[in-house]
């Protein structure tokens, strides 16, 4: 079984900054696509930034420029660092992966979610 397992979440003022880290545990062949998505209370789960295997990243147009996505292969491991924070960033952060188990094939797997709130 694989296990997302997100942290770095918390309250934070705005303009401030927080780094979220997720990392991957199980019977792991490889892991391929990763992402995190937030979901604001009322609003639809949307994507916030993704890497692929290779390291290339694509962000939201909302984050571009304060948000940096990185990857440790070597740890399975997806970052995310959060700067100038805005009350609109605030939300339930979920880390999502495209994971490949010994003997198996590719599945997506959802972490439990982390809370990011931003006070004004």
């Amino acid at each position: 079984q694989v296990q997302l397992v997100e942290s770095g979440g918390g309250l934070v003022q705005a303009g401030g900054s927080l780094r979220l880290s997720c990392a991957a545990s199980g019977s792991i062949l490889s892991i391929g696509f990763m992402a995190w998505y937030r979901q604001a209370p009322g609003k639809q789960r949307e994507l916030v930034a993704s890497i692929t295997s290779r390291s290339t990243t694509n962000y939201a147009d909302s984050v571009k420029g304060r948000f940096t996505l990185s990857r440790d292969n070597a740890k399975s491991t997806v970052n995310l660092q959060m700067g100038s924070l805005k009350p609109e960033d605030a939300g339930v952060y979920y880390c999502n992966a495209v994971v490949t188990q010994n003997g198996g094939r590719p599945a997506f797997y959802w972490g439990q979610g982390i809370q990011v709130t931003v006070s004004s």
